[in-house]
């Protein structure tokens, strides 16, 4: 399904798991079992700061301790953070995004917005073929993988990557916004965190579709 010519186009690209993608590319025996990226791997008071497909399986979750995710999965393998190198990928990630359009945002180390409305027409006016090409690319050149949302606005952007299988692209229209956003929990919702989300659930709203109604 094609964005109509008159909507802004707006991507939003997630790295999957970021860190532990990194790990991965460089050492792929990795992959091979489960593995999180966390703070002092030596202190079980540490944090999981990501994690791999195989310890996400586990129930492994990122900003839990150590000893919890272990307690989950006790052969789960542990890599110190290395920030210094994840800033390169970071860096030479965005600059593959820079080819597609000069408005790109950084929403953090892992994450950008790309502004497609002006330039699309110069990588054919498709939206979707866009989007797998530069997923493409990420995974051929950069050796990590990159989930894309596509829509008219950063909120529906995000919660496309957000919502979308690793390695993927979901895109939200106009007219399809309902049938994907609606049903999914308030909290998908940037900017909802727990507290906002506990005291909507008190007035009965448990989805997006509670709140716009």
């Amino acid at each position: 399904m094609a964005m109509q010519k008159k909507d802004r186009i707006i991507f939003h690209c997630d790295n999957n798991g970021f860190y532990a993608s990194v790990e991965e590319s460089l050492y792929p025996e990795l992959k091979k079992v489960p593995m999180a990226v966390c703070g002092d791997p030596e202190s079980r008071r540490g944090i999981i700061l990501a994690k791999n497909e195989l310890a996400k399986a586990k129930g492994v979750k990122t900003a839990e301790t150590i000893w919890q995710a272990q307690r989950k999965c006790p052969n789960l393998v542990l890599r110190p953070a290395r920030h210094p190198l994840y800033q390169q990928y970071c860096e030479n990630i965005n600059a593959i995004y820079q080819q597609y359009s000069p408005q790109v945002e950084r929403g953090g180390i892992d994450e950008s917005f790309i502004e497609m409305t002006g330039c699309l027409h110069l990588f054919g006016g498709d939206a979707l073929t866009a989007a797998n090409e530069i997923r493409e690319r990420i995974h051929r050149e950069i050796g990590v993988t990159i989930s894309v949302g596509i829509s008219w606005n950063k909120i529906f952007a995000k919660l496309g990557s957000d919502t979308a299988p690793s390695n993927a692209v979901q895109m939200i229209t106009m007219e399809n916004y309902k049938q994907v956003v609606w049903t999914k929990p308030v909290s998908a919702l940037l900017m909802v965190g727990k507290s906002t989300q506990e005291r909507l659930r008190a007035l009965n709203i448990e989805t997006i579709g509670d709140l716009a109604n």
